[in-house]
């Protein structure tokens, strides 16, 4: 059964390698050739790889040593957070010449709803390679882009023709698209969602498209709606200009591993002292504390609590956090500590309509 819900008109731009790009970019020697920003330092980890490095392996949360490894002609560039942020900006810009529905995800990539539009340009394709161009000439650099009727398809289609270009998925295309997509490709699904599906015999879109919302609430819990409807074309969040932050946190990685709590706890000290500064800086409050922890083997832990009550000062948050700590034995010697609030003060519940079908029928211009 078809059932009506709006159809927008999104897209969604990914520069491509931005870090990378733009340390190429300003300095022309590093041009075709294998480049790491960060991760130089015995303790240092890869923030992003150039698509030279990328062809050895190299990719971004690698540790340098490994990356080196991998490509012993690895350059490795220190970062200048301060210019991907001045480049990023000139690059929101040229959004905002189509749209003042725009929502950054990162200083890279953004969802632009262009349903309606500054240009009155009916086309979305046509927007979309218009802002690749525009970026290019104003900034030197490559973007991708996924166009279609969502944000979920928008951005699964925006890694398609990567390096430098873009896919359409158009309304009447879009069943077809899902059903026919790797279920690795599906936003949202992980390394570890992704083979617990293939021991599901879930390996496209079409099979998990098979399995009812129980089996799925059964096997994944509250993603199980998500991948049931996301794989019928649903997914109704809308652009938002202004997001509202999930959580909030800070983390050190140290430049020696520390073997036991009681050196972490200065660490944790610190580290809550700058989470209360951010929580401040944004006029925010959590109940949720959550502790990570990485180990020198780059296992990852999460310890939670959740508090009846909203908090923001380093004392509680530390308190917590070192309860935490202390939960249970630590595995291995400790490369990294973060503290993270959230179940924020600021989270409004959204009220999505559930629909199940994409109606083929409805004609839009794109």
């Amino acid at each position: 059964m078809d059932l009506d819900f709006p159809l927008r008109k999104i897209i969604h731009v990914d520069m491509d390698a931005f870090y990378a790009s733009v340390e190429q970019h300003d300095n022309p020697e590093l041009k075709g050739k294998p480049i790491a920003v960060g991760g130089g330092s015995k303790r240092g980890v890869v923030s992003a790889a150039s698509y030279e490095a990328r062809k050895f392996g190299v990719k971004s949360a690698m540790a340098g040593y490994i990356a080196q490894r991998n490509c012993p002609d690895l350059i490795f560039v220190k970062p200048r957070f301060d210019r991907y942020k001045e480049v990023s900006l000139q690059i929101r810009s040229i959004f905002f010449e189509y749209t003042d529905l725009v929502e950054p995800l990162s200083l890279d990539e953004a969802y632009l709803d262009v349903t309606e539009n500054k240009k009155g340009n009916p086309s979305a394709t046509l927007i979309a390679k218009e802002i690749r161009q525009k970026i290019l000439e104003k900034t030197g650099l490559t973007a991708s882009a996924g166009i279609s009727i969502n944000k979920f398809i928008a951005k699964v289609a925006s890694d398609f023709n990567k390096p430098n270009g873009q896919k359409t998925v158009n309304p009447e295309e879009v069943i077809q698209f899902l059903e026919d997509l790797d279920i690795r490709k599906f936003y949202g699904v992980g390394k570890v969602t992704a083979e617990k599906m293939y021991r599901l015999g879930i390996f496209t879109g079409k099979e998990l498209k098979q399995k009812s919302i129980a089996f799925l609430d059964e096997h994944f819990g509250k993603s199980g709606k998500y991948y049931y409807y996301v794989v019928r074309g649903v997914h109704n969040s809308a652009v938002k200009p202004h997001r509202t932050p999930k959580s909030v946190g800070a983390e050190r990685t140290f430049f020696e591993n520390l073997s036991s709590e009681i050196f972490m706890l200065e660490k944790l000290e610190n580290i809550a002292n700058e989470l209360e500064r951010r929580l401040q800086k944004s006029k925010i409050a959590g109940k949720t504390i959550t502790l990570k922890i990485k180990y020198s083997d780059f296992t990852l832990q999460t310890r939670s609590k959740t508090l009846p009550y909203y908090i923001a000062n380093k004392e509680l948050i530390l308190e917590t956090a070192k309860e935490l700590l202390y939960q249970s034995e630590l595995q291995n010697s400790v490369r990294l500590l973060g503290i993270s609030l959230a179940n924020l003060n600021t989270e409004k519940k959204e009220e999505e309509t559930k629909k199940e079908s994409v109606s083929v029928q409805l004609k839009f211009d794109f």
